[in-house]
Parts: C-alpha cells; sequence; structure tokens
C-alpha cells in the first residue's frame, strides 16, 4: 500500500500548488467532511489529483496559504462527484472553480442506474473502490493511512471517469445539457435561513400546545448554543426524540428530569442546568409560537382532488407524459423536471397555459433552459387534455 501524507503547513502547500501548476489537464477534487460528528461542515480533508502531478491531501485546519493554491487552481476545470456537496466546504476556505464536471450529475443525466462513486467508477472504468471509511469522523487527527489511501482514490480515477462519461455525453448528444447542469450547480445561491428551524425538531407533531412549543423552542436553542460552542453534531448531544421526551414528561424540578428515563445523550446529564433553564425560560416566557404557521408548501397530491380538482386533473394529465419524456431521453424524470416544479405549474398555471407561458413560469421558479425546451409544450397540451377529459375521482394520487 503506498504512503499517502497529508499536507498539514503552508509550505507545502505552497510546494503541492507549484507540482500541480506543472501538471496537466482538470484538477479532480474531493472534500471528506465529520456530518454527523462535527455541528460545522468544514472540510477536515480536500484531496487534489492532476494528470502529470500525483495525489495531494490537505489538512484544511493547519492550512492558511490557499490563495497560492486557489491561482493554480482556476486555470481549468474541476471535477467533483455531487458538487453540490463539496463546494460549500471549498468555497469556506476561499476554493472556487471557473468551471465544473460533476460525475455523479453526468452519470443520471446518461441513464446510469447507480451513481455512487464507486458504482460509477466501476461502470465507467471496471475498477472497484472500498467504500469502508465514507462515514468515518474526518476530524480524527492523526487520520489512519487506511483512511487515507481510500480518500486519495477517491480522487485518482475521477479524470478518467470524466472523459468515460464525456464520451458518453456526446454519444446521447447531452453535451449542452450537461453543461448547463453543471453550471446550475455552480450559480445555485445558498438557502436562505430557514424561518423557525425548531420546527425541524422530529417528534415535534406529538405535541400539543403553544407553551409546550415555547418549551421545545428554548430547548431546540440551547442545544445549538451548545453544539456550535462545541463543534459537535447538535443529535450527538442530545438526541431529538430526547428533548421531545422531556417535554411530554413535563418533568416539575430539575432532579425529575434528570429521572427520565428517555431524556439520553451524552450532554443530557452533564448540561442539566443547562436544560433545565431552557425549560424554565419556555414556561415563563409570554412569547408563544402558534403550532400551525402558514406556508406556501403544496398540499400532498393525494388531497388535490378534494382542495383544488383542477389542478389535480393537470397534475395527472401532465406527470405521465413528463415521466415519458424522461423514458425517451434515459434520465431520471427528476432530472428532466423536478415534481416540485411540476406541481407549482399544475396548481396554479398562467394563464393563459400556453407552451411559451408555461416555460416563463418555469423559468422563474428556476427550470433551466433545456428542462424548458422538453417539458413546456408537452404540459401545456397536458392541461388542454385534462379541461376535456376531467381525472376520474377514483384514479388514485401519488
Amino acid at each position: 500500500m503506498p504512503e499517502y501524507p497529508v499536507i498539514a503547513d503552508d509550505a507545502g502547500l505552497i510546494a503541492a500548488a507549484e507540482e500541480l501548476a506543472a501538471g496537466h489537464g482538470p484538477f479532480a477534487v474531493d472534500v471528506e467532511r465529520a456530518s454527523g460528528f462535527r455541528y460545522s461542515q468544514r472540510a477536515y480533508l480536500v484531496q487534489i489529483h492532476r494528470r502529470g502531478a500525483g495525489v495531494y491531501l490537505l489538512d484544511p485546519p493547519a492550512l492558511t496559504a490557499f490563495a497560492e493554491l486557489q491561482d493554480v487552481l482556476r486555470t481549468d476545470e474541476w471535477v467533483l462527484h455531487a458538487a453540490s456537496q463539496d463546494l460549500p466546504s471549498l468555497r469556506e476556505i476561499g476554493l472556487e472553480p471557473p468551471r465544473i464536471f460533476d460525475t455523479e450529475l453526468a452519470a443520471r443525466l446518461l441513464g446510469h442506474d447507480r451513481v455512487g462513486l464507486g458504482a460509477v467508477v466501476e461502470a465507467t472504468l471496471g475498477i472497484t473502490l472500498a467504500k469502508a471509511h465514507s462515514a468515518a469522523d474526518w476530524s480524527t487527527r492523526p487520520l489512519p493511512q487506511s483512511w487515507l489511501e481510500y480518500a486519495a482514490l477517491d480522487v485518482l480515477h475521477l479524470p478518467d471517469v470524466r472523459d468515460a462519461l464525456a464520451a458518453e455525453l456526446v454519444e446521447q448528444g447531452k453535451v449542452e445539457i450537461a453543461a448547463e447542469e453543471f453550471q446550475a450547480v455552480l450559480d445555485r445561491p445558498l438557502k436562505p435561513a430557514r424561518v423557525d428551524p425548531w420546527r425541524r425538531l422530529s417528534g415535534l407533531h406529538t405535541l400539543r400546545g403553544r407553551r409546550n412549543f415555547a418549551i421545545a423552542r428554548e430547548l431546540w436553542q440551547a442545544r445549538e448554543d451548545f453544539a456550535i460552542a462545541q463543534d459537535v453534531s447538535p443529535g450527538r448531544l442530545v438526541p431529538d426524540r430526547a428533548l421531545v421526551a422531556a417535554i411530554a414528561a413535563a418533568p416539575d424540578s430539575k432532579r425529575a428530569l434528570a429521572s427520565i428515563k428517555d431524556f439520553t445523550g451524552r450532554a443530557s446529564r452533564s448540561e442539566l442546568d443547562r436544560w433545565w433553564a431552557a425549560i424554565e425560560r419556555g414556561r415563563a416566557t409570554s412569547d408563544l409560537p402558534f403550532e400551525r404557521v402558514s406556508s406556501d408548501t403544496l398540499p400532498p397530491p393525494r388531497a388535490w382532488i378534494d382542495r383544488n380538482p383542477e389542478a389535480d386533473a393537470r397534475l395527472k394529465a401532465a406527470r405521465p407524459v413528463v415521466e415519458e419524456r424522461a423514458v425517451d431521453l434515459t434520465m431520471p424524470t427528476e432530472n428532466l423536471l423536478t415534481p416540485e416544479l411540476l406541481r407549482r405549474v399544475a396548481w396554479e398555471p398562467p394563464e393563459p397555459a400556453t407552451a411559451e407561458a408555461i416555460g416563463e413560469a418555469l423559468a422563474t421558479l428556476g427550470a433551466r433552459s433545456w428542462q424548458i425546451r422538453e417539458t413546456a409544450q408537452l404540459i401545456a397540451d397536458a392541461f388542454v387534455d385534462s379541461v376535456q377529459e376531467p381525472a376520474s375521482e377514483t384514479e388514485t394520487a401519488s
């Protein structure tokens, strides 16, 4: 097994940048995080490979000279697998690609049955990769050599995979489609901060009463603040189910809280003062959240026949023709047009619902031009058919 040293000082990083500059072709890039272990999504290992240069494993928390590396990396395309997952962590340390080739996204557009990195490498190159450490805690130091070998192999084969998939894109006439999709990944804005993120607490729906919701909010925020300070995944401190169990039990003292069997987690007892203080704040506050809040989320399709039968008919008419077109194009339906976009235009279509108007609506919702070209006319025609032949009320909505 070859040894893969980790670059953990700026002098080594600058030397690596110089060697990468002397290589040729695109840069294969990957990131390892510590999701599920740490609060942050920071990069704990960055792997870079370029033909003619080698494989470089970087320890981002120990490095600062990323500007020199960025000067080199901006000179050519980056090859990533599932780029949308890695780009935020790379941007956090100042690394930004000029353009990308996403091997996972390309495999999806080409209709590959399996699109994980190991599956795509095997399908294109006939090489089997071990995925034993994909869920490891990459904040561990020092990193075991077996982990480093796994990480190095994640980028070592990417340039060859890229070339094989690029040839398939040419064969299927999907080069322009892929280019649009890759650019969309690069241009995708950060998601805005969620309003009332505590409402995502798993099991919250089992609680009743605005006072309990106030306690849930305070407990969630107390855990969030502690998780940020410790850089630990919140669920590892106290799981959601434990917080909900504590609220449901309605303890009348700190001691009673400590005695709740389902109030578990590594910090459930060691930070008991913190959790009890949060419960008391929730019980004392006059700012009581509503149990239900307004949302622009559409109702589930199974409820449409009662709540908006015309929209139900439109969706039932349009969905199969979009799915059929996806089959013709040999790609998953969600890559041709996400179900959410189709539901949006079916629920509230433009007037009149011409192909051009539907295309404009889809563009406003974020659809790419190629998706609009492939689906707008089909959807418009289906909407017309839905008026002429209303969907049966006995038809099962999905």
